[in-house]
């Protein structure tokens, strides 16, 4: 062997034994690499990974699971199946609910989801009841006969019109602050949702939350197909999910992307809540229905089903009232049912049913009659859901066509739930004053005066329509507060200004000052003297003048601007 060839073999062997301990070291550090990153939180703030690859912003947590995208949206009222009466199998009824706490009354009659022996409707009127839990609109399920009951809310039947053959024979409640609108922490108004999108599902509460909303602000409603679509200036764009939650999750994703191509959600606790848990502070609730009786939970039934079985929706409607009671006599003995049903915590399950208002007897009598207040009843809230769905609702049908009471009445002859009472008030959340902070929405109103006067001219029918408006705002948030702002026209300041100098500007403000003031008075009188019942000590008036215009032409700052305060 030549020293060519031993260096050379040697030189090998070294070079192999390298590269093996270059090998273990790669090994060494990527195993040591893979083990920090699974000791670190998956959070954001702690290098957790965004949509798109991104670090998450701090305190923001990205979504579970696959990440929702949005669906095609229908264009026109939502399709429905055929209609066909349902017929009862093995003397069970089918209900469909949602994960709500408001349904609790149903499962406490029931005993829970399955059919019971042992339920109230059982022992009372002979037929079981099998609860099913689904997030997925099943309107047409029910047209169709699959269900022979379920629980949905009234602005629903405005959307689906003439081709739901549904009777509609008892309220279940009120949501209370179950519904919610969550938007990015910046934006103060429902006027400042005016450009900006928004995640939410189609045809249901939640869509109707943002339209009614909307609609009193003055801000358009588009659809958009993606969440590449953008609103013009003066409106709110809505992309729509497989379900409140999905939009919820799809604005929690946008969050923690930094894209934000989504500013905010609409939908229902506790769907809600887990986005602002996991915003990290730069999301907020800008407004729940917890003080806005635009949400009310009712039960529809088949209508077939009704007509053939009177009975068995009587025994219905007999047992969501009395499951009701129970959980608003005593709801600790009751919860447990409603949790494990839900799969929730008693924790869980109280903090939920705080959202609510079950809804008794005489409330139910009220709800239909209109006697509540026409914005928080059956035919004020149908008629607010046609408003706020516009054109999307081509030939609306009467509200009349869905309501039958006699089961309801039937139970008062009885003397049934004799001691109940009518209980809806404001809910107080602080101590504080109503118009601390931001007003929930405002809207300019041209009202028409007598010629240089602050009198409403008695002659113009518009001014009846602006005066029911306002009342509206009253009505349908009980204890909220309107402000009347008067403003006049700044035109003639140059001229002022010409003729006598700043000083004579400044009188004339005064001047402008007083002007308006007594213009947003004599609103209030005459909105007082139209409508007697309404609670003066919930209408306040400034003026401002000429200080604060809209823009250059006169007659738009010749207004009084509504703002309207809800209890939160």
């Amino acid at each position: 062997m030549t020293s060519t060839t031993l260096r050379t073999e040697r030189g090998a062997a070294a070079g192999t034994l390298i590269t093996i301990l270059l090998a273990l070291s790669l090994l060494g550090l990527g195993a040591w690499l893979l083990m920090r990153r699974a000791a670190e939180p998956t959070q954001a703030g702690a290098a957790a990974t965004a949509p798109g690859g991104q670090a998450a912003p701090a305190g923001v947590k990205v979504p579970e699971g696959k990440l929702p995208v949005p669906v095609e949206p229908v264009t026109g009222p939502p399709p429905l199946a055929a209609a066909a009466p349902n017929h009862v199998k093995d003397g069970v009824v089918e209900v469909d609910i949602s994960e709500y706490a408001g349904y609790g009354g149903l499962i406490v009659a029931n005993g829970g989801l399955e059919p019971n022996p042992d339920s109230f409707f059982t022992r009372t009127y002979g037929f079981k009841v099998k609860l099913t839990v689904g997030e997925g609109e099943t309107w047409s399920q029910l047209n169709n006969g699959r269900f022979a009951a379920s629980a949905t809310t009234t602005d629903v039947l405005a959307v689906q019109g003439r081709g739901f053959q549904v009777v509609v024979p008892a309220q279940i409640g009120w949501s209370r602050g179950a519904d919610m609108l969550v938007v990015d922490a910046g934006i103060a108004t429902v006027n400042e949702l005016a450009g900006k999108v928004l995640a939410a599902s189609q045809f249901n509460e939640a869509e109707f939350f943002l339209r009614y909303l909307a609609r009193e602000a003055g801000v358009k409603v588009r659809v958009l197909r993606d969440l590449d679509g953008r609103p013009e200036p003066a409106e709110v764009g809505l992309v729509f999910y497989e379900d409140a939650n999905a939009g919820c999750r799809a604005y929690q994703a946008e969050l923690a992307s930094g894209r934000r191509r989504l500013n905010g959600c609409v939908g229902w606790a506790p769907g809600t809540d887990e986005v602002l848990e996991a915003s990290g502070g730069r999301a907020k609730a800008l407004v729940t229905n917890r003080n806005l009786l635009v949400v009310a939970d009712i039960l529809t039934v088949n209508r077939g089903f009704a007509e053939s079985n009177p009975k068995l929706v009587k025994g219905l409607v007999h047992g969501l009232l009395e499951g009701n009671r129970r959980l608003r006599d005593d709801q600790k003995a009751n919860l447990a049912v409603v949790a494990r049903a839900f799969k929730w915590s008693e924790a869980e399950a109280a903090d939920q049913f705080a959202k609510v208002h079950l809804a008794n007897l005489p409330e139910n009598r009220a709800f239909f009659a209109g006697t509540i207040d026409s914005a928080g009843s059956f035919g004020g809230i149908f008629q607010s859901s046609v408003l706020a769905y516009g054109d999307v609702i081509k030939n609306p049908s009467d509200s009349a066509r869905f309501p039958d009471l006699s089961h309801l009445e039937a139970l008062a002859k009885e003397g049934l739930f004799a001691g109940q009472v009518v209980a809806i008030a404001p809910i107080k959340t602080s101590a504080g004053a109503a118009l601390e902070g931001d007003p929930l929405l405002k809207k300019d109103i041209r009202f028409f005066y007598e010629p240089n006067s602050a009198k409403l001219d008695p002659a113009e029918p518009k001014n009846n329509e602006f005066l029911d408006a306002v009342k509206q705002f009253l009505q349908v948030s009980p204890g909220s507060v309107v402000v009347l702002r008067g403003h006049v026209d700044n035109a003639r300041v140059p001229e002022f200004r010409k003729q006598g100098g700043e000083e004579l500007v400044r009188s004339m403000a005064l001047k402008a000052m007083e002007l308006s003031r007594q213009r947003a008075v004599g609103v209030r009188e005459a909105l007082l003297a139209r409508h007697p019942k309404l609670d003066a000590k919930r209408l306040e008036t400034v003026g401002r003048g000429w200080e604060e215009p809209v823009g250059a032409d006169g007659n738009l700052n010749r207004r009084v601007e509504v703002q309207w305060f809800t209890l939160e």
